[in-house]
């Protein structure tokens, strides 16, 4: 499911700062040569920290989810 934020200040439904902490667990594999192709990545645990509109500067309360749909 994608999270689309709007902003209740000043309107803004296209622009945020979105910090969030993210646990994966892949598969990392590496070739003969050394380099790195990282597979089946697996979103174990998100929480997104603080979301700020890049338009106002707000943040907090004045930011709302919306469906996204």
């Amino acid at each position: 499911m994608t999270v689309r934020y709007r902003c209740d200040s000043c309107g803004n439904l296209t622009r945020f700062d979105v910090v969030a902490t993210r646990r994966t667990r892949s598969f990392h594999h590496f070739s003969v040569g050394g380099e790195l192709t990282v597979e089946d990545e697996e979103t174990l645990d998100h929480i997104v920290e603080s979301v700020t509109c890049r338009w106002c500067g707000a943040s907090g309360a004045s930011i709302e989810e919306i469906d996204a749909s």
